[in-house]
């Protein structure tokens, strides 16, 4: 009973971070450190509460030595997180790989501790895989494959994968499903939807049931591998002419719902700087592919990989061209847009690429944000106000910018968690997944450059011209149509050839002319 107790108190601390760190860009951090000191009944979060109410106490805000003790601290505390996430697995795991591919955001000691629940994740022993193999395809190891190796290529919150190589001589990689998750993961949210009615008593202007809603409709789906294959083929066959992208394939004849067979595919995780310097691959590059891949995603197809961490980006030279690939793996959760949504979604983003702030409040207020509409474009942009309405293409995030999102997210609080309450629920997942994207691109030093906004830009405008043509019966409003759009994407290239020339005397006066020849929206 002890121990159940024990358990009940800490989940509240990880699943009330989750409610935060997993849909929304500026609560994360406050949400996380915020709950974790008001729940004193557990033991992990009473003691980094005790740890940072104790430890930075009697040293002088801002002085040189608060700062080294403030990162001592937070270094304490979040192995004490990860340690929390190991012991429960699971839901656990899940939060704290998000919290460690917020670089842009949560402070480095947390980021750098958490990051190994992207791929090393507590494992199931080999005793667990043979049986989850024979209980699934009701035979042994050794019967279906020539060689499996026992250390896993990587385990995560819900399966591990091994490479092994069939009896014919194909090299693969076995994702197997931990034997115990299934039962626990009803469990656990049973558990979460206890505590949100209990956070709910005591802090009424808070509202996560939304957090209990995506769990219950998302979970299942996760635990369903035959969900993720038929996932993986619709996403290779609806970015197809995307060379840049491989999507290993899928081996149906030996895949259940906890085992899943693909093609063993090699390569560096997405974050990792060492491994591209080292084998020639453009950082750069690499941020434009993911950039492309998921504006095709998000406002073309409306079909959206939601799991984005750097555990299931991975990045090669392909073998046979010699060029950078992006290797998407981990295809159980994706978020389908309706139309209407993802048309809405389509105008909002042009309204802020182009600084277009009516239609910004118009757009934000169609997706449910009301009077938030501010807040609800930071969190979309992860950018101030200020320079939301300067223009989100126009200058790089700065430090100062980052640190002043961090410093005023707690005076939100209440307003944030009012707004996740009100926008449709597949804005949540897309939260996260900006969040993730986000992430990565801090790591690579690539984060919100005028070309990813205007990859984006070139989606819309595609999306909508499409989505006119299809509503349009007359041939010559067709054509018109298609001329409209061919226009609008010629000046989105000739305004990206002017950003790279903007070192000359002659581009100055070109942009000007540029800017006054580009439509505020489509």
């Amino acid at each position: 009973m002890a121990r159940k107790a024990l358990k009940l108190a800490s989940w509240t601390g990880v699943a009330l971070a989750a409610s935060a760190s997993t849909f929304t860009v500026t609560s994360t951090w406050i949400l996380m450190t915020s709950v974790l000191s008001g729940w004193a009944s557990s033991a992990t979060t009473a003691v980094i509460s005790y740890d940072y109410l104790t430890s930075l106490r009697s040293v002088p805000y801002g002085s040189e030595e608060y700062l080294q003790l403030r990162s001592k601290v937070h270094l304490r505390s979040a192995r004490r997180l990860c340690e929390l996430c190991c012991a429960n697995r699971g839901t656990f795991i899940k939060v704290g790989q998000h919290l460690g591919a917020l670089d842009y955001l949560l402070p480095e000691e947390y980021t750098s501790t958490l990051k190994v629940l992207h791929s090393q994740a507590p494992q199931s022993s080999m005793h667990e895989v043979r049986q989850v193999i024979r209980e699934d395809l009701g035979k042994e190891i050794h019967d279906l494959f020539v060689s499996f190796d026992d250390t896993p290529l990587g385990a995560a919150s819900l399966a591990q994968v091994h490479k092994a190589v069939l009896r014919d001589g194909r090299t693969v990689a076995v994702k197997v499903q931990h034997p115990k998750v299934q039962s626990q993961s009803s469990k656990d949210i049973l558990l979460m939807e206890v505590l949100v009615l209990a956070v709910k008593q005591l802090f009424p202007e808070f509202e996560f049931m939304w957090l209990v809603d995506e769990a219950k409709k998302n979970l299942p789906l996760e635990l369903d591998f035959l969900n993720e294959g038929r996932n993986a083929e619709k996403v290779a066959q609806m970015l197809k002419d995307f060379d840049f992208l491989k999507v290993p394939r899928i081996y149906w004849e030996l895949s259940t719902k906890r085992v899943l067979l693909m093609e063993f595919v090699e390569g560096g995780q997405v974050n990792d700087r060492d491994y591209m310097e080292r084998n020639k691959i453009d950082v750069n590059e690499i941020s434009r592919h993911l950039g492309k891949m998921y504006s095709e995603m998000i406002f073309v197809n409306g079909f959206v990989h939601c799991d984005p961490h750097p555990g299931n980006v991975l990045v090669r030279k392909c073998p046979g061209t010699g060029k950078a690939e992006v290797v998407l793996l981990d295809h159980g959760l994706y978020q389908v847009l309706t139309d209407e949504f993802r048309l809405d979604y389509c105008r909002l983003w042009q309204s802020l690429i182009w600084t277009d702030m009516e239609k910004v409040k118009k757009y934000s207020q169609r997706l449910g944000a009301g009077d938030l509409y501010p807040l609800f474009a930071c969190m979309l942009t992860a950018r101030s106000w200020d320079s939301v309405n300067r223009g989100i293409g126009q200058a790089p995030v700065t430090a100062t910018e980052d640190a002043e999102i961090r410093n005023n997210a707690a005076n939100y609080l209440p307003q944030i968690s009012q707004l996740l309450n009100h926008v449709p629920r597949q804005m949540l997942l897309l939260f996260k997944t900006n969040d993730l994207l986000r992430g990565i691109e801090a790591a690579l030093g690539t984060r919100a450059s005028a070309s990813s906004f205007l990859n984006m830009a070139r989606c819309c405008i595609r999306a909508l011209a499409a989505h006119k043509k299809k509503n349009s019966r007359s041939l010559f409003r067709r054509t018109q149509i298609s001329f409209r759009e061919a226009f609008s994407l010629w000046q989105i290239n000739l305004h990206e050839l002017i950003l790279r020339m903007k070192g000359l005397k002659l581009a100055s006066w070109v942009l000007a002319l540029l800017c006054r020849l580009l439509p505020t929206s489509y």
